[in-house]
Formats: structure tokens, C-alpha cells, sequence
């Protein structure tokens, strides 16, 4: 048998080989920050996963709701993934098919799961290598030199990142809502005198409602007069525009992951993470009282500070919104055949909650709500409250195939369908008597032979 002998150079170079491959990484297992011409992301497979090289940001699906999925960037340690960009900001894809890919041709296209484009890069015409996501969050796509075609900086949504130049022709647009990435109504931008503004741009109107709209621009610190118009957050937190808006965070200083967001609120406000916690602290806000953001509470709504910002109605109005109204938490109840009451809570949140099941009911002063019970409407709900002890099972007197909620509404409704009732069968009767008389006199006037005259 022959032994087998490594010198100390070889088995230098075996262990080296070793360590190369278990940790080589270009190995399945480790983040990947490029994408090569020819590949694709898939929304099926969860690890398929662009990240930055320092681990900053991560671009890929980002779902919302049940089978809704955007592709966009986002912060990687943040505790609920806060997202710095997106693309199909309009038009979520399928959870199942959809794919963004990186053609040959230079095409950096979104598919939904029928193979329709939901959102492309307009890179067809120049030859593309690989996209790329930097350590700033810039998702970019760069030919064989290595020069960039095409970046995410340049169409920002609702957040501005440091070193993300923003522009005369940029917006920031919020978001419709906490969780809705829909375009919303608030935007940030330079109008057409050059300076930054906060306006309003809903369904009906637009208005700016910042910088203090009784001011001119140098009464508000601003300058008109550089047509530049150019600004950029940087790595200390500041932020400087060439209409002398500069202002910073109140923890100024490198190291710190920072962004700008055009809120869904209509606040624009800076952000610090918290690395450790994954949270966000807010260290600068361009509107200090809420409730001067212009459509905040609607048409005809009034903002009111309780101490923090709530929407109310003047007299005479009541809330528009179906999804808050004791009404469609009743209907909401009666259109589901196991609903058996609801719970509606009177603190002015509007909250609605369906019971199929009703155990250990009992009263209580300090509930801020009521119970509606879902009866037969032959019941009279005024009967008094039999006390029977306890352990005892609760049960329908007579059933019945039309079903109401016993409320006090219940008997004003049956009142006026009786009255209804009532008023259709004296139409009716009179009509009759109408008509009978109406044909007794033609057969009368006709038969008896009357003069032209009198006929006419």
C-alpha cells in the first residue's frame, strides 16, 4: 500500500483551493448586488434578492395586501422594510409569473404573470451589461465600459436619498395612504419661480400650502432668482437648495442612514435609522402644525388638534366615507348569513366589529360602543329583560326567514312600509272608480244620441 505525502507547499494550496470554494462569493448561498444581461428576478422565489454590497439596501418584490407585489428597493435593517423606490408604483404585478428581466437587447422590463409589461426601463437603444444596486440605494444599469445608462435616481417616488441630485424637472409624490402605495395628492418640487414648494394637488383643486403662502419669497428666506434649481440631502444630514432652503436633522454627522419623504400626510419630513432597533426617528419636519396641510381632512372637513391632528365635520355635515359609518357596519352585518350582532365603537374611530358567536355578554359603563343584535323583525324590542340566573342558553322565541338588527330603527321601518302600504291601496281604489266612471259616460254620451253640437 502506498501512502500518499503532501509537502508544506501543496497542502498551503489545497487548504487555500478549499477556502476559496466553501467561501467563494460567487457561491448560490451569498447576496448578489448585479444582474447580468440575459437573467431575470422572479417573483416566486423569495432569496432572488438584489443587495447592496454593504448590505444597506436590498431590491426585489415587495408585497402588499394578499397577491400584490412591486418591485422596488428598500432599506435593508429596517424593521418594516421601508421603501426608498419603486417602479410599478401604479400597477402592482401577480404573486405567481411575474418576473423582471434583463433582456439582451438592453431591455430592463417588468412582466406581469400573462406576460403583459407593467413597467420598463427605456434602455432598448443602448447596449446594457448588468444592472447594479449601489451602496446608496441607486439602482443603475451600466454597458461594458462601465458607464451608467440608466438610474433610479433619476425618477425618485416620494423619498430623496443623499447624494440624489433633485431637479427642476423631479417630484417627490406621496403615497395615498399608510400601506397604499398609490400615487397620492402631495407633492414636493421646484415651481415654476424657482423655489420649493408644498402643494396639494387633489381630484378637484391645488394649492400651496408651504412655504407660508402670505409671504413672498424672501419673506419665507427664499431667492427666486437662481433658475438652477437644484438641491441634494448629504452624508451629514443637510440639505441644501439653491432657493436657500438649507436646513439639517437635529443629529447631523456621517455614519447615519438618512432619507427625505414627501409623507402621505402631506408633511415632508427627514428620517434617521436607528440601526440597532430598526426604527426611524424623525429629526426635521417642514410643518410644525399638521393641521395647515392643505386637503389633509377633505372637502368641507375641518382639522382639529385633540392634542394630535383629527378630521371632523362643521353642523350639519357628517363623514362622507362609507367605511366608517355605523350604516355600513350594519349592512356589513345583515349581507353575511352568520353574523349574528355587531359591535360599533363610538370613540370616533369608526371601528366595526362582526360577532358570529355571542358569549359572556355583560354590561358595562366604561365601554365606549354599543351591540346591535341581529332579530326577527316581529320582534318587538322594547319587551323587558327576563333574569333567569345563570348558565343559562339564550334562543330565539319564533323564527323567521326576514331578518332586521333590533335597534330603535327597526319599528320606524316597519311603521313605514304599513304606511306605504296603506297609501298604495287608496291609489288604487280611486283609480278604479276613475276609470268606471270615465267609461259609464262615453258609453252614455254615445248612445243616447246627443246633438253635434253638445257631441263637440
Amino acid at each position: 500500500m502506498k501512502s500518499l505525502t503532501l509537502t508544506s507547499s501543496s497542502s498551503t494550496l489545497f487548504l487555500v483551493l478549499l477556502i476559496y470554494i466553501c467561501f467563494s462569493p460567487s457561491s448560490s448561498g451569498n447576496p448578489k448586488n448585479f444582474l447580468h444581461t440575459g437573467s431575470f428576478l422572479s417573483m416566486e422565489d423569495d432569496t432572488d434578492l438584489l443587495t447592496s454590497s454593504d448590505n444597506t439596501f436590498t431590491c426585489g418584490f415587495y408585497g402588499v395586501g394578499e397577491n400584490a407585489y412591486y418591485f422596488s428597493i428598500w432599506f435593508t435593517n429596517s424593521k418594516d422594510k421601508t421603501v426608498a423606490w419603486m417602479a410599478n408604483r401604479g400597477k402592482p404585478v401577480n404573486g405567481k409569473g411575474s418576473k423582471l428581466s434583463l433582456h439582451r437587447d438592453g431591455a430592463f422590463v417588468l412582466t406581469d404573470v400573462d406576460g403583459s409589461i407593467t413597467w420598463e426601463a427605456n434602455t432598448r437603444t443602448t447596449y446594457v451589461e448588468r444592472a447594479e444596486l449601489l451602496d446608496n440605494g441607486n439602482l443603475v444599469l451600466k454597458d461594458s465600459s462601465g458607464k451608467v445608462v440608466w438610474q433610479s435616481f433619476d425618477f425618485p417616488t416620494d423619498t430623496l436619498l443623499p447624494h440624489q441630485r433633485f431637479i427642476k424637472s423631479k417630484k417627490l409624490i406621496s403615497i395615498l395612504g399608510r400601506g397604499n402605495y398609490s400615487t397620492g395628492y402631495f407633492n414636493f418640487f421646484f415651481d415654476t419661480d424657482n423655489v420649493l414648494r408644498l402643494v396639494y394637488d387633489g381630484p378637484d383643486i391645488s394649492s400651496v400650502y408651504w412655504p407660508n403662502v402670505d409671504f413672498d419669497a424672501f419673506g419665507n428666506g427664499r431667492t427666486n432668482f437662481n433658475s438652477t434649481r437644484i438641491a441634494m440631502l448629504d452624508d451629514m444630514g443637510w440639505f441644501l437648495s439653491s432657493d436657500w432652503l438649507n436646513f439639517n436633522g437635529f443629529d447631523s454627522g456621517f455614519g447615519i442612514r438618512r432619507r427625505l419623504t414627501m409623507d402621505y400626510d402631506g408633511n415632508l419630513r427627514l428620517y434617521s435609522l436607528n440601526i440597532v432597533s430598526g426604527l426611524w426617528t424623525i429629526t426635521w419636519e417642514a410643518v410644525r402644525q399638521l393641521c395647515s396641510v392643505h386637503g389633509l381632512c377633505g372637502r368641507n372637513g375641518i382639522c382639529v388638534y385633540t392634542p394630535e391632528p383629527k378630521c371632523s365635520c362643521p353642523p350639519g355635515y357628517e363623514m362622507a366615507d362609507p367605511s366608517i359609518t355605523l350604516e355600513s357596519c350594519k349592512m356589513k352585518c345583515l349581507e353575511d348569513c352568520q353574523c349574528n350582532a355587531f359591535s360599533y365603537r363610538l370613540t370616533g374611530d369608526g371601528k366595526c366589529f362582526i360577532k358570529v358567536e355571542l358569549f359572556n355578554g355583560y354590561e358595562s359603563p366604561n365601554f365606549l360602543g354599543a351591540l346591535y343584535l341581529k332579530l326577527p323583525l316581529s320582534i318587538e324590542t322594547s319587551e323587558v329583560i327576563v333574569l333567569n340566573g345563570a348558565n343559562n342558553t339564550c334562543k330565539l322565541g319564533e323564527t323567521t326567514r326576514t331578518i332586521g338588527l333590533g335597534t330603535s330603527s327597526t319599528l320606524e321601518t316597519r311603521g313605514r312600509r304599513a304606511r306605504w302600504v296603506y297609501l298604495y291601496s287608496f291609489a288604487s281604489v280611486i283609480g278604479a272608480i276613475e276609470m268606471l266612471l270615465f267609461v259609464s259616460g262615453w258609453w252614455f254620451l254615445f248612445r243616447s244620441g246627443i246633438p253635434a253640437m253638445v257631441e263637440e
